[in-house]
């Protein structure tokens, strides 16, 4: 028996195709949407009949936010870090190993219920599609276990071996790359979808980032990278030369990594809330914009440099300090997280695609950015919703 929702009385839908609607974002305005069966059926003018409806009160309604990179299986938390930055000492990502420690000696059950809390909180803040990596294991039995932990909410699941050398491997990185690419990568790729790894100084070089790349590739994984976070480097070019889905923080960027993002499929995927975090400059989205390439925007979740779960805050950093228009910033949690993840069905409201949305309490999209720190969302409809 099919069941159909209709959200009425919309001030704007943003559909993000421009072929139905106003602008690039392909704006409806006084319209209604049409969901069936979790899929959308129509869009048009207000006064659409369903089996339930939702008044929207005149708010904009717009795609569920695709948050295309997070680190949400961990234990603990690092406020201490996070204070002491603010006092003036550098970030130089040492203390994943802290949070490695917490997550080995939390029982399952207790990972379990700390992912919920933070999906419901992801939920709350209009985020219906998430990517959820490992990478607080480091070992063969804690990162199958982390895995296994977040397929239980999200098909898409990365695994993140080569996230940081473990303490227990110092001096000895290429020891563990060998783990990461046979015995933990066999435990965990049942697991995953994707496979990625950390492609920094102070982390693993390029060899070791591609080594990991090539040995998720035979397994059957997709490939997404984390890159020049900290500095200029070889992650860009090696994730468009592998053919990544996306490379991800993207803060340093020379005039050839933009180049080559505009010449290949791989997203640029920003994660300003970390640069926010961590006192590093804000990558200069327009450049890479105007260059042609595709950009998203992510939350970066984790308990280190990023612990938020608010897309609305991303946004208006984008939008203050990246220099992205607030159109462009829409985009970029919604296609762009898709297009970073190669999904078709999400991202945009038009008849077929997944029938998630925002409603905000706002009459429009440019509130996002007009009103930093305000909860502008009213409710969100999508799979994220069980978890709340």
């Amino acid at each position: 028996m099919t069941e159909s929702l209709v959200i009425d009385n919309i001030g704007s839908l943003i559909t993000n195709d421009p072929t139905v609607g106003r602008g690039a974002l392909g704006i409806i305005e006084n319209a209604s949407l049409v969901i069936t069966d979790g899929a959308v059926e129509a869009m048009g003018p207000a006064g659409a009949n369903g089996d339930t409806r939702i008044d929207a009160k005149g708010g904009c309604v717009l795609p569920g936010f695709v948050d295309s990179h997070t680190h949400l299986v961990f234990a603990g938390d690092r406020a201490e870090e996070f204070t002491a930055r603010m006092a003036g000492e550098p970030y130089d990502g040492g203390g994943i190993r802290v949070t490695t420690d917490a997550t080995r000696a939390t029982p399952t059950d207790e990972l379990h219920r700390l992912v919920r809390l933070r999906l419901a909180e992801a939920h709350r803040a209009g985020t219906t599609t998430i990517e959820i990596k490992s990478g607080y294991g480091l070992n063969v039995t804690d990162e199958a276990r982390s895995l296994e932990v977040a397929e239980h909410y999200t098909t898409e699941t990365t695994f993140l071996g080569a996230h940081l050398l473990p303490s227990e491997y110092e001096g000895r990185a290429d020891d563990y790359i060998e783990l990461v690419c046979n015995e933990m990568l066999t435990a965990s790729a049942p697991h995953a979808k994707w496979i990625d790894a950390f492609c920094e100084e102070g982390a693993f070089d390029e060899d070791q980032s591609r080594a990991v790349l090539e040995a998720g590739r035979a397994a059957g994984l997709g490939l997404r990278l984390h890159g020049n976070q900290l500095g200029t480097g070889a992650g860009v070019q090696l994730a468009v030369e592998c053919g990544c889905a996306s490379v991800d923080h993207c803060t340093h960027l020379t005039d050839a990594d933009i180049e080559a993002l505009a010449g290949s499929d791989t997203v640029a995927t920003f994660l300003p809330a970390a640069d926010f975090s961590t006192r590093q400059p804000y990558p200069d989205a327009r450049r890479v914009i105007d260059a042609g390439a595709t950009v998203a925007l992510a939350s970066n979740c984790n308990p280190g440099s990023s612990y938020t779960t608010s897309i609305s805050f991303c946004i208006a950093i984008a939008v203050r300090e990246m220099h992205m228009t607030i159109d462009e910033a829409i985009q970029a949690v919604t296609l762009g997280g898709a297009a970073a993840l190669q999904r078709t069905d999400i991202g945009h409201l038009t008849p077929g695609a997944s029938g998630h949305a925002v409603i905000l309490a706002a009459p429009s999209h440019h509130h996002l950015a007009y009103r930093p720190g305000v909860p502008l969302i009213r409710q969100t409809i999508g799979p994220l919703g069980a978890f709340v």
